[in-house]
């Protein structure tokens, strides 16, 4: 246990705690005006360090830029857009506004203003991916003891609302591809696979078994700041994706004179494919072809054709578990979470189809005796109940 001694100033008496930190480094603490005001602080020490979460004055007076990178340098097995993410968000958001303030200073209340001020003149998912940032900041500093709470618990955010999904069906489809032109085999297998615009662009030649209609899908491209990074698809796991048997044809055309370590889809010069030249180049004029010849056509992105996947999936009858697999969601629940209204809908198809299958079989079964029985029974209960 620690002592409270008592000590003379200019304004008067006061009392000084001395205590062990759980190191058991001797140090103490001034100022107290009063012996009880001493033996609360004293008795929190002690509290804290039976229960592990006591935090050193000094530790406590961090600055957050000070912080930054050594939460950085604890964040692993990142894909690099979400690191280069991480470091955008930080640079631009997080440390004008927090980088030199202590983090004992952080209160729940200056972190609740913050995201409402955010949320002023940003989108929802923007403000809770920059809110996501300090959070996870000040929960590496409670678990390194830096703080003994963390004040951006229970911070209401901003609510998303999801936009409305571009689905194509396979007529829409169809037409997209031919607008396209060369590149209409790249986007058919978009829109009937459902694999990432990452995932086509880093596929390979020895990855593609054409004779039984699958795709290997273990690598995925982003590009950051210009540069090209290789990595694992998003989930971070490798998965097998099936192709309809008429992309059989278009598919080995484009493996004809390729070898193994080849892309399957490459620029003019070989080159791997980049996002935001295809869309600007090839995609988006073919779109605009088409929305002027047709006003009523869906505006949909590359992205939109993953969403296109799973549409025309489900309404082949696919489940939630093999829309799942072809998706490589890391769960069922987040395939229901992401496409409830598909499935929603789908609840109606089976609903319509029991109904096409059971309606002949009891098309003369007679259903009165139940309104008889109702009837019955509703005499009984007002008897008991006189």
């Amino acid at each position: 246990m620690g002592t409270i001694e008592p000590y003379d100033t200019a304004s008067g008496k006061r009392y000084r705690v001395r205590y062990r930190t759980p190191n058991h480094r001797q140090t103490d603490k001034r100022g107290f005006r009063t012996k009880r005001d001493a033996e609360e602080f004293l008795t929190s020490v002690e509290s804290a360090k039976s229960k592990g979460d006591f935090v050193t004055a000094t530790d406590s007076r961090t600055l957050l830029r000070d912080w930054a990178p050594v939460w950085q340098s604890s964040l692993v097995n990142l894909k690099p857009t979400t690191r280069s993410g991480y470091d955008y968000t930080l640079r631009r958001h997080v440390l004008p506004r927090w980088g030199d303030q202590r983090l004992s200073e952080i209160s729940h209340a200056q972190v609740q203003a913050w995201v409402s001020d955010l949320a002023v003149t940003l989108a929802p998912s923007t403000v809770r991916q920059i809110f996501h940032v300090l959070a996870s900041m000040l929960k590496f500093a409670v678990r390194d003891r830096k703080l003994s709470r963390n004040p951006a618990e229970n911070v209401n955010l901003p609510r998303i609302i999801k936009r409305r999904r571009g689905y194509l069906n396979h007529d829409q489809v169809a037409q997209l591809v031919s607008a396209v032109g060369t590149w209409g085999d790249a986007i058919a297998l978009l829109a009937y696979t459902g694999i990432r615009w990452g995932e086509l662009a880093a596929l390979r030649v020895r990855s593609v078994d054409v004779a039984n209609h699958r795709l290997h899908i273990i690598e995925s491209v982003s590009e950051i700041g210009g540069t090209l990074a290789f990595g694992t698809p998003k989930s971070g796991h490798s998965r097998v994706v099936t192709f309809p048997a008429f992309l059989e044809e278009p598919i080995t055309l484009r493996l004809s004179d390729k070898r193994g370590q080849d892309f399957v889809f490459a620029s003019d010069q070989g080159m791997t494919l980049r996002n935001n030249n295809f869309r600007q180049r090839v995609f988006d004029p073919a779109l605009a072809v088409l929305r002027e010849r047709q006003p009523t056509f869906p505006v949909v992105t590359l992205h939109d054709l993953r969403h296109t996947a799973a549409s025309l999936a489900v309404s082949a009858g696919a489940n939630v578990k093999a829309v799942q697999r072809m998706l490589g969601h890391a769960s069922a629940a987040m395939t229901l979470d992401v496409y409830a209204d598909l499935f929603d809908e789908d609840l109606s198809q089976v609903s319509a189809a029991l109904d096409r299958q059971a309606a002949a079989r009891f098309a003369a079964h007679d259903w009165t005796n139940i309104a008889h029985v109702t009837h019955s029974l509703r005499n009984v209960i007002e008897d008991e109940s006189r």
